[in-house]
């Protein structure tokens, strides 16, 4: 067995790294794989008459991305202004199979945990309206809900919030 194999077959023994977060007083969990950078809150470029749960505009190494208060989406209460209110960068595939990347504003995420797959077991309510909620997992800290990137927005979310280059005639 080659070594990279025995460590991939480990890390998979401890589980996957999440970066934890609350929502209300809910823990919730995204896979770190999808995030490109946790970064310290910052001013955003407002964007008029924007749905409130968009925050603004930021620019991330050379390209203006949308953010999403997280909260302001589930909950219609903007996150708490607090030192553990983070901007996370995701990234997700498009409906054009496209890299898109995102800004969520998200509270108290400065935790990582690793969570065994395993672990996971399927969430009893299933909510249409929220199909980014995904598989749950009680841990020392309490249940961990885990949040699917790709499922976060919907179609018309994802209409509003981003233009794929290959649909921006304005794109060089």
């Amino acid at each position: 067995m080659s070594a990279p194999a025995t460590y991939q077959q480990a890390r998979r023994q401890r589980g996957e790294l999440y970066l934890l977060f609350s929502l209300g007083k809910d823990r919730y969990a995204l896979d770190v794989h999808a995030i490109s950078a946790v970064l310290p809150m910052q001013r955003f470029k407002a964007i008029p008459d924007a749905p409130k749960w968009v925050s603004g505009l930021f620019v991330f190494r050379g390209e203006p991305l949308p953010v999403i208060d997280l909260c302001q989406l589930v909950f219609a209460n903007p996150a708490q202004s607090r030192a553990s209110t983070r901007l996370v960068v995701v990234r997700y595939l498009s409906s054009q199979a496209q890299p898109v990347q995102l800004g969520l504003i998200l509270e108290q995420a400065t935790d990582t945990q690793r969570l065994r797959e395993d672990g996971f077991s399927s969430n009893p309510v299933q909510n249409p309206t929220a199909p980014y909620l995904g598989m749950v997992q009680q841990t020392a800290g309490g249940m961990v809900q885990r949040i699917s990137v790709e499922q976060l927005l919907t179609d018309e979310v994802r209409a509003l919030l981003v233009r794929d280059a290959v649909d921006d005639p304005t794109h060089e």
